[in-house]
């Protein structure tokens, strides 16, 4: 549970979150989602599902993500402040 919110939903924020971090940093450094795929070893189409929050994606595939992007794990966990 985060703050009182149910298991179900937490899981919809913490995706919602991710999407958004993700979004926002390839942005921020000018890497298109075909790009990114290509970094990762992960298909364009995986990369703007996890974008659209339609991906409930493993633990594996959130390092590969930040890794691409030069940062720590967190900076795509993290809420925004």
């Amino acid at each position: 549970m985060v703050a009182g919110m149910p298991v179900q939903e937490a899981s919809l924020h913490a995706r919602a979150v991710l999407a958004a971090n993700l979004r926002r940093l390839r942005r921020e450094q000018g890497i298109s989602q075909e790009a990114l795929a290509d970094l990762t070893g992960l298909h364009r189409t995986y990369v703007g599902s996890v974008e659209r929050q339609e991906r409930n994606l493993s633990l594996d595939n959130v390092e590969r993500l930040a890794g691409a992007l030069g940062v720590h794990i967190t900076a795509l966990l993290m809420e925004a402040e």
